[in-house]
């Protein structure tokens, strides 16, 4: 079953509020798809599983998934207390980055302007059929949050154009995070060192960290509380 983008953020909410409270098996049903055992081999199976729901079109660009009206979906796994369990992927990290790249034109940005946060159900004595999908919380980074995103981003693409990839450890970044990402060893991307040469390394990615994305999920139920 094809679901069409949507046409508005509007209509994305609608669609989300679709199938908040089902389970994914519910959810593959519909579409048609099989709910695989667990996750150790389908990783990325949730998240494609509620793009397709929602109809995001562009997963595989460097754009916002819902590319039309510039909007972000980031599946969130949560424990029983709605607490996140793991930091949040953003983009892949650009490691021979152009010396005009700005904040303003970077991906990441591009990404979290504006976020549409899925929650799902992620305790694990939970079957993962019957995993529900929480309420959809759509959120733009205020003035502050900005801010600091941006004085991390800065932080990290000075550290790589300095050649000093192999310095960032997790303790850099207030929210966000640079970390490995790559299913093997082999999956060597082109980096530089810290005179100037290209090298071979593994493959890096931004990511949030979960201490912030909770936030924002504690900030929205406090918000859906109160109205």
């Amino acid at each position: 079953m094809r679901i069409d983008p949507p046409a508005s953020e509007a209509e994305l909410l609608d669609k989300a509020k679709a199938i908040s409270g089902k389970t994914l098996q519910q959810i593959a049903t519909i579409h048609k798809l099989s709910v695989p055992l667990h996750l150790r081999n389908a990783k990325g199976w949730i998240g494609e599983l509620i793009e397709i729901s929602l109809g995001a079109s562009a997963t595989s660009l460097p754009e916002p998934d819902f590319q039309h009206i510039g909007v972000e979906l980031k599946t969130i796994p949560v424990n029983h207390y709605g607490k996140p369990k793991e930091s949040t992927y953003v983009c892949t990290a650009s490691l021979t980055p152009d010396t005009d790249t700005t904040w303003e034109t970077s991906l990441v940005k591009r990404k979290l302007s504006r976020v549409l946060w899925v929650p799902i159900e992620a305790d694990p004595d939970i079957p993962l059929p019957a995993r529900r999908v929480g309420t959809a919380i759509p959120w733009s980074p205020d003035r502050h949050q900005e801010n600091v995103l941006r004085q991390d981003w800065e932080e990290f693409m000075d550290m790589i154009m300095m050649g000093e990839l192999e310095q960032i450890t997790a303790r850099h970044g207030q929210y966000l995070q640079i970390r490995p990402k790559a299913a093997n060893a082999k999956a060597l991307r082109k980096g530089i060192d810290m005179d100037g040469n290209k090298i071979l390394t593994m493959p890096r990615g931004f990511y949030l960290r979960a201490s912030f994305t909770s936030r924002i999920l504690e900030k929205a139920i406090t918000y859906l509380i109160h109205q």
